[in-house]
């Protein structure tokens, strides 16, 4: 029972890949007015512990080309999702903000939270607990962030999520290579797509190389050395740095 109470009083918001809202357990977002209410709710839930100005709104809504009597239809808006969320969620007029019933979770949110904690288990060597939480950021950050608009507020958060991407799929890597054995593969697969995310990172090609050698395929992580020793030479024109040369001087033995 208790944990259909929990159920039953949860609140979730979704902002990457299939927008959803749910309040207190249901599902409102198909009841937002149409995909600018959904971005007005969606703008204000990645920002919701901020008050937000309606000039910022408008801009976030309509951008360079905002509709005539805009602070008026930003008032319509407003209003009708007001109507859907309720008036303790979607508070203030000249200032607006939403505050989510507790708990609350946005997945932008879980993300980075668990990204930290993936990044500070790295840090202490505790590889299991760094691959529990990579996965979290990783399954968030995969997906497009809104992506009814390109916006450029949404435009910045998809590049910060990236980047957030790219790290926590270091972090699992690393944590898959430290744990060994059956983990090795999955750090494979996480180093390769991270070299597909982010083709210059030299970590990635590093945890590649690592992995390679650690599954006994020596030669094809020598041959990874030299894909990334050529990459950066055509497009920075600069070897690869010295945490990448040891480990090749390694393979060589």
């Amino acid at each position: 029972m208790a944990g259909s109470a929990e159920s039953v009083s949860c609140t979730r918001v979704q902002l990457c890949g299939t927008f959803a809202v749910e309040l207190h357990g249901r599902r409102v977002d198909h009841l937002l007015p149409g995909r600018q209410g959904r971005l007005l709710f969606g703008y204000l839930a990645q920002s919701r512990r901020q008050q937000v100005s309606r000039d910022v709104l408008i801009d976030a809504l309509w951008g360079g080309s905002p509709p005539r009597a805009a602070s008026s239809a930003l008032s319509v808006l407003i209003s009708k999702v007001r109507a859907v969320v309720g008036p303790e969620v979607l508070r203030g007029r000249a200032m607006v903000s939403v505050t989510l019933p507790e708990p609350a979770r946005v997945d932008v949110e879980v993300a980075t939270t668990a990204l930290h904690t993936a990044e500070s288990a790295v840090a202490r060597g505790d590889w299991r607990r760094a691959w529990v939480a990579s996965l979290p950021a990783q399954f968030v950050t995969r997906r497009r962030f809104l992506p009814e608009t390109d916006a450029p507020w949404a435009e910045s958060w998809r590049r910060r999520l990236t980047e957030m991407h790219a790290r926590a799929l270091e972090a699992y890597a690393t944590a898959c290579l430290e744990l060994g054995g059956a983990e090795l593969a999955g750090a494979e697969r996480a180093a390769r797509e991270l070299l597909d995310v982010a083709p210059l990172r030299e970590t990635g090609h590093l945890l590649l190389m690592r992995t390679l050698a650690a599954r006994g395929n020596v030669a094809e992580a020598i041959a990874a050395y030299e894909y990334l020793r050529v990459l950066l030479r055509e497009e920075l024109g600069v070897n690869p740095c010295r945490a990448v040369q040891d480990a090749h001087a390694e393979l060589l033995g």
